[in-house]
């Protein structure tokens, strides 16, 4: 569907994609302007609607596109050997986090999504959510140790709850954290707060 866009050169690709990603993370969907993006990328509007049909089609794009460069990234790095679901979330959180620092634009971008409320693509990011934490979670998770578990125990309700429990700790930082003070966040600090979130879990799901 975007083959177009996908065959330009990296260089113009990128322009388009900051452009983009700034535009959207700072004002949200509703509020973006495709003249301020194709100002940014030094494109024609003509040229942006040739590659995208319209707003809704480049935003939820940009949403993909980067979703599967931040899971790419994951699965590259992600430390495999290790089979607790704890220990896996944990070293999957640090990834998280320095890509977010390493990719500022991209962690604004996704925390505006994860507040964006417009009707235009609010039910197209909820389907995406959901598979992400389907789909996206059996990826990465769908190797850990099960044996920990207490007997008896429904361990798929149970990794369910855990990767919500996560993820609303993921989500809180990123509703209150802007671009500026990411890079003043201790890493460590952040991480021992996760672990006592996870030692909880752990007591009351593990044997």
């Amino acid at each position: 569907m975007f083959a177009k866009f996908l065959n330009l050169n990296p260089e113009k690709q990128d322009r388009v994609l900051n452009a983009a990603l700034k535009e959207f993370a700072q004002k949200g969907y509703q509020n973006a302007s495709t003249n301020e993006i194709v100002k940014e990328a030094e494109i024609s509007k003509g040229l942006l609607f040739h590659y995208f049909n319209n707003k809704k089609d480049l935003y939820l794009f940009l949403h993909d596109h980067f979703m599967d460069i931040f899971l790419e990234e994951i699965h590259a790095k992600v430390a495999w050997n290790e089979k607790d679901i704890f220990d896996r979330y944990r070293n999957i959180a640090r990834l998280k986090f320095e890509l977010y620092q390493k990719y500022p634009e991209m962690f604004n971008f996704i925390r505006a999504v994860y507040s964006e409320d417009s009707n235009d693509v609010r039910s197209e990011l909820e389907r995406r959510k959901k598979e992400i934490l389907s789909e996206g979670y059996k990826d990465l998770f769908g190797d850990v140790d099960l044996s920990k578990f207490k007997e008896g125990i429904d361990v798929e309700k149970t990794k369910n709850i855990i990767f919500w429990t996560m993820e609303g700790f993921a989500y809180r930082y990123q509703d209150k954290v802007t671009d500026i003070q990411l890079e003043q966040i201790n890493i460590e600090e952040l991480l021992a707060e996760l672990d006592m979130y996870s030692e909880v879990l752990r007591q009351g799901f593990y044997k």
